[in-house]
């Protein structure tokens, strides 16, 4: 990279280089962009590794009416009905818009898409490109229509570690790379630096994937919602290696059935069985693992013989650690997946904060409510940066200053990641997340490494603990009922600090660490 970025000064700067980032850019062109990506495009990053597809309602039996009702059901009473109308309605010609970038989607003989069903949907509307290699396909064919525009100027092996914020309106973002610190001047700026998954012991996203977006947003005062809604994929495969690898919801859709090491089945009173709702089968999955059983997922009947030609991938992870799903059963267990919650954003992607936008999982649309419907994600993220890339065309460019700052570290998740994975889990309680805020506060008012992490999750556990109800991916011992009205949430980490700083004058239960 060029040491003079003052030709850079203006124009607007994302960060992130997955899915969501890329998108926004090339609907920005042809007005000049500049993108920032942490690693070279398409490595470490979610979007790359998303084996689910896209929903949308592409079937003659389906409508984006039935879409919506199925992603409500799912959000446990939470979604924004009319947003999620929105990104809903629109997902069908998303798809066609990816087609067009040479996303080669599935298809059936006859040339038409290859619709396949996940977990609570009444329909099968979920579009894959090679199997379950969804985001690998989408991501070659982003990057290389991104590379190929002139107006896109890709700028790899850069962190973002602090936005610049004057009077509640973004100045710039002071980032790391290696001739050192830099300042890139904007007043304009898109988060899209995905999701929280580095900030736990067992998940299934990139380590790196730990919530420098919210950082970001955070320190710059911007305003969260539904943070304390996490989502575990309830079919993690269960071997040595971490981040795990994801057991894809497609796999059950094609028949696949959850038993234990007795051969027997367990889903037994839970509607929807196998496919019913992640939330509800990772529970049910958490307290089987609890009680003292293993659990397996047996594709030997069905996918059967086309299990390798449906998830290529799927197939050869269960061959690193010598099993055959034709033959053999995959050992799974549930792990941290995907954040519903994120930074507040209105229906063109703006945050409280001017100037700054959020697309993809870093943003809380409220399309997820309290749990995400399978393959929604992927589907959001396309259709939002259209939204997002149109509302900062339509915001004129000013000038702005250089500015300075301290040098900030890169964030280091490791010491957070322990009180995260204890408090923050499929089963969640009040003692235990007041446990955590105690730990995570002093980390989160360092100057080190942990700082940032600490914050994100300080932020969460506020939420978690304001939450006095069960409600979708977010299950609490002492409340597990649902509240009589469902309320989305608000925090700011300016509030998180001092609800944590109330609690530090309280004493730790002994023997909760």
């Amino acid at each position: 990279m060029s040491t003079d970025i003052r030709s850079f000064f203006g124009r607007p700067i994302i960060i992130g280089g997955g899915i969501a980032g890329l998108m926004t850019a090339l609907h920005l062109a042809p007005e000049p962009v500049l993108l920032l990506s942490r690693t070279l495009l398409g490595a470490d990053t979610s979007s790359t590794w998303a084996q689910g597809g896209l929903a949308a309602s592409l079937g003659e039996d389906d409508d984006p009416a039935l879409h919506l009702a199925d992603t409500i059901a799912a959000g446990d009473e939470l979604c924004d009905k009319d947003m999620a109308g929105r990104i809903l309605q629109d997902a069908p010609s998303a798809i066609e818009g990816l087609a067009g970038f040479g996303v080669p989607f599935d298809r059936t003989f006859k040339g038409s898409l290859r619709l396949g069903l996940e977990a609570a949907h009444s329909r099968r509307r979920i579009v894959h490109a090679h199997g379950d290699g969804t985001g690998r396909e989408i991501m070659r064919a982003l990057i290389a229509a991104v590379r190929s525009t002139p107006s896109i100027v890709v700028v790899e092996g850069v962190e973002a570690r602090r936005l610049a914020v004057r009077e509640n309106a973004i100045r710039g973002v002071w980032a790391s790379c290696s001739i050192g610190q830099v300042f890139f001047g904007s007043r304009r700026v898109v988060l899209a630096t995905g999701g929280i998954g580095g900030l736990f012991l067992d998940t299934t996203n990139p380590s790196g994937s730990c919530g420098q977006g919210l950082a970001l947003a955070a320190r710059a005062g911007a305003v969260f919602s539904d943070l304390e809604f996490i989502q575990f994929h309830p079919t993690a495969l269960d071997g040595p290696e971490r981040p795990m690898t994801l057991i894809s919801e497609a796999v059950r859709g094609e028949g696949a059935a959850l038993i234990d090491e007795t051969g027997q089945p367990f889903l037994q009173g839970v509607p929807g069985a196998e496919l019913a709702p992640r939330d509800v089968l990772a529970r049910a999955v958490w307290n089987h693992l609890a009680s003292g059983h293993r659990v397996f997922l047996d594709a030997r009947q069905r996918p059967g013989p086309a299990f390798a030609r449906h998830f290529p991938t799927i197939a050869s992870a269960c061959r690193g650690i010598g099993l055959n799903p034709v033959r053999d059963l995959i050992p799974i267990r549930p792990a941290q997946h995907y954040h519903m919650g994120g930074v507040a954003v209105d229906g063109s992607g703006r945050t409280s904060v001017k100037g700054l936008w959020a697309c993809g999982e870093v943003a809380s649309t409220g399309l997820h409510g309290a749990n995400r419907l399978a393959s929604n994600s992927l589907t959001e993220a396309v259709v939002c940066a259209r939204w997002v890339a149109e509302s900062v065309a339509g915001t004129p460019a000013r000038r702005t200053k250089p500015a300075f700052a301290d040098n900030y570290p890169s964030p280091d998740p490791l010491p957070v990641r322990p009180f995260l994975s204890r408090a923050l889990g499929i089963v969640r309680d009040g003692e235990g997340l007041k446990a955590a805020a105690h730990a995570l506060l002093p980390l989160a008012q360092s100057k080190d490494a942990s700082s940032d992490p600490a914050a994100v999750g300080l932020m969460i556990t506020i939420a978690a603990l304001r939450r006095r109800e069960s409600r979708g991916a977010h299950f609490r011992t002492d409340f597990p009922h649902h509240a009589t009205v469902a309320r989305r949430s608000e925090i700011t980490l300016e509030a998180a600090f001092a609800e944590a700083r109330e609690l530090a004058q309280l004493p730790v239960l002994e023997g909760v660490t």
